[in-house]
């Protein structure tokens, strides 16, 4: 067995805790109260995709060709 990479993406809720998303991976969604349970969260939601696909004889998609970059706009408001 090999190890795959994922990247996450947390996103801070008005209400406490953190959503978890998994770009690379349509509809992996998960949630953690910190943000430690949010990556142990994300790791358990990504080992059962996986392991739903093999099942399934479904190709495992990877983000290894993704490129992400972070730009600065200036908002005139």
């Amino acid at each position: 067995m090999k190890n795959l990479n994922y990247r996450i993406r947390l996103e801070k809720e008005e209400e406490g805790g953190y959503t978890v998303i998994v770009p690379a991976l349509a509809g992996c969604i998960t949630f953690g109260e910190t943000v430690d349970e949010a990556i142990e969260m994300a790791k358990e939601a990504i080992e059962g995709y996986i392991e739903t696909l093999m099942e399934l004889g479904k190709d495992i998609p990877t983000d290894n060709e993704v490129l992400e970059y972070t730009v600065s706009v200036e908002a005139h408001a």
